[in-house]
C-alpha cells in the first residue's frame, strides 16, 4: 500500500486508497443537461473515473486515479460550454 501525505484540513482533494477525489465550482450550469454535458467532458480526461454535476450547487465532483491537472479541467468545462472557477 503506498503512503499518502496528508496537505491539511484546507485542501479540496480527498484521497481514498488510490482514487483522488475533487471538487471543481462551475458557473452556467442551470438544469440536467447542464450538469451531463460538464460530468461527460470531464469524463473523458485521462484517469478520470466519475464526474458528477449538480446544476443547483454549481459544484462537480470528480474522481480519478491521480491528481487533475486544473488546466485540462477549465478545457473540458470550456468545451462543454461552462466556466470553470477552481477548486471548492
Amino acid at each position: 500500500m503506498a503512503s499518502q501525505t496528508d496537505s491539511g484540513p484546507s485542501t479540496s482533494t480527498g484521497v481514498a486508497g488510490n482514487a483522488v477525489t475533487t471538487t471543481f465550482q462551475v458557473t452556467g450550469m442551470t438544469c440536467g443537461h447542464c450538469e451531463g454535458a460538464v460530468s461527460e467532458e470531464i469524463s473523458a480526461i485521462a484517469g478520470v473515473t466519475s464526474a458528477e454535476a449538480v446544476a443547483s450547487t454549481g459544484r462537480v465532483t470528480v474522481t480519478s486515479s491521480a491528481a487533475l491537472d486544473d488546466e485540462a479541467v477549465r478545457a473540458a468545462v470550456d468545451e462543454a460550454g461552462y466556466e470553470l472557477v477552481g477548486r471548492v
